[in-house]
């Protein structure tokens, strides 16, 4: 029994013999009928005769017969209880020292853990401590010892230029020079072998790049040239063309800014203009109008209207196609409407579109196979010839293609490329020559370029009467296509120094009076023959 088990059982039968206690004395009865009381109304007067002094009744305590029999249960209960409570203090005092006893166990055990740990740790302290010292030691004679050998080293080398009469340098000049001679036939043997070796690989190589780059440049494009020629149904056409008072003709020419002729023959008719863009929106304006049959101003500038539309559109998807089939994206929109305008720009026959992606291709293969920065070919391929669809007429396409590049933040190899192209710059790297390379095998193979075989004949007779007005001149002959013009010098009348001064001549004169595609070779040749006949 627990302590306050015992003290509910001490307390519980007092309690209830309390509240069976009465006044008087006697025990209260069960189910006993509780005094009714009535209120009776009275005046104020009757109320004070009717109130009389009453007794007080005094009530006395009668104490049960057993109390002291209670009495003594309830002390021997609480005696039981004291001694309960002081066994349960002690088994708690115990256990609790029991507990704190195997704590402080625990404790003194971890100390012990950490003391040794502690204390290998000063070992490995000191340990370390030792070996730096050591190190320092060691490193302190090491020092010494290099300055210990230093100083021998110079007395060595003092003796040594005693006994030999040679100061440092000069015994390290003649080492050299006696390894030099030593090595010299091994090494020019080695040279040349490498040289011709260098050689014999280069041509084979170049050989094998050229053929595999045109075998990869070549496109689907057929020669294509420019139409500025429009076939009419009938003669009645051109008095519609013409119009009253030549309204419609003037309207037409103002709007697109072309020149029309009528003259060329009764069922065709000539545009010509500079822009071939424009030359182009005029064709087919005017098939158009023609195919309509209504013609008039205000018809004019519809149809020119929508064709430009339909040109605009047409252009920056020849532009974008280009880009794509070499490899080239992100370019800004309005240079890949400028691209797009070599669908209509022809030089010498070729069309710029077809030369751009077959160089490109080229320069890739070129650049693929020794290792340059393909991607500074390929976009110096692209845009070599930018310049040549500028809408400013001052300049070269060279100078012009160099702004182009420079207004859209082209990166600076790439402007060497267009800058390069034709040599008139030295190069600045092998991106560079490879673009020159690969733009003059796509404009000078045979069948790239066509021209007028009365403006060949011409420009090949022009070439040689240039040669022979000189008097040093014997003879002189266009060959190779007009790509060289051969000179033969009367060795009377000339000198050794008249060939590089007079090939200097004939090519200045030629660049300024000829017009050609690709480049001029003047070869000026002088030389005396003798023969006799031994009979």
């Amino acid at each position: 029994m627990s302590f306050f088990g015992n003290l509910s059982t001490l307390f519980g039968p007092t309690q209830q013999g309390k509240r069976q206690q009465t006044v008087g004395g006697q025990p209260a009865q069960q189910g006993a009928a509780k005094p009714k009381f009535q209120k009776h109304k009275r005046n104020k007067k009757q109320h004070q005769q009717d109130v009389r002094p009453q007794q007080v009744q005094v009530v006395t305590p009668v104490i049960p017969e057993n109390i002291q029999q209670i009495r003594r249960d309830a002390e021997a209960k609480a005696r039981e209880i004291i001694v309960e409570a002081k066994s349960e203090a002690l088994q708690l005092r115990s256990k609790a020292e029991q507990e704190q006893r195997e704590l402080g166990k625990q404790l003194e055990q971890q100390q012990r853990i950490l003391q040794a740990k502690l204390d290998r740790i000063d070992e490995r302290l000191e340990v370390i401590s030792t070996k730096e010292e050591q190190l320092e030691k060691k490193r302190f004679e090491i020092v010494e010892l290099k300055q210990d050998v230093e100083k021998e080293k110079e007395k060595v080398l003092k003796e040594l230029e005693k006994v030999s009469t040679f100061t440092r340098d000069e015994a390290k000049e003649e080492l050299l020079q006696r390894l030099e001679k030593k090595l010299s036939k091994e090494t020019a043997l080695f040279i040349r072998q490498k040289e011709e070796e260098a050689h014999t690989e280069a041509d084979e190589k170049v050989k094998e790049i050229l053929i595999d780059a045109m075998k990869h440049g070549a496109t689907e494009y057929v020669p294509e040239y420019t139409i500025s020629v429009v076939t009419l149904p009938s003669e009645d056409a051109k008095g519609k063309i013409i119009g009253k008072s030549g309204r419609n003709i003037n309207a037409f020419e103002r709007r697109t800014g072309v020149d029309v002729d009528l003259d060329m023959s009764p069922t065709e008719v000539r545009l010509s203009c500079f822009d071939p863009v424009r030359r182009e929106i005029a064709r087919i304006s005017l098939e158009r109008l023609v195919k309509d049959g209504r013609i008039q101003p205000t018809r004019i500038e519809e149809v020119v209207d929508k064709v430009e539309k339909e040109m605009a559109k047409t252009t920056l998807e020849a532009g974008k196609k280009l880009c794509h089939d070499v490899g080239v994206f992100n370019l800004p929109i309005d240079l890949m409407k400028m691209l797009g305008k070599f669908k209509f720009r022809f030089s010498y026959g070729q069309n710029l579109i077809a030369h751009t992606l077959e160089e490109t291709k080229i320069g890739i293969k070129i650049a693929h196979e020794l290792g340059l920065d393909v991607n500074t070919v390929k976009l110096g391929c692209l845009l070599h010839d930018i310049g040549k669809v500028s809408e400013e007429t001052e300049g070269s396409h060279v100078e012009l293609g160099i702004k182009i590049a420079k207004r859209y933040n082209m990166p600076q190899p790439v402007i060497d490329c267009i800058a390069q192209h034709h040599e008139d710059e030295p190069f600045s790297g092998p991106e560079q020559m490879a673009v020159y390379i690969a733009d003059a095998i796509s404009g000078a193979r045979p069948g790239a370029r066509y021209e007028n075989y009365d403006e060949y004949v011409k420009r090949l007779q022009q070439l040689e009467e240039i040669a022979m007005q000189y008097k040093e001149v014997k003879q002189a002959y266009a060959i190779q296509a007009g790509r060289e013009v051969r000179v033969l010098l009367e060795p009377e009348q000339s000198k050794d120094d008249d060939v590089k001064s007079l090939s200097l001549k004939i090519r200045d004169e030629i660049k300024e009076k000829v017009t050609y595609p690709g480049t001029v070779t003047v070869t000026v040749i002088r030389e005396t023959r003798g023969s006799e006949i031994a009979k």
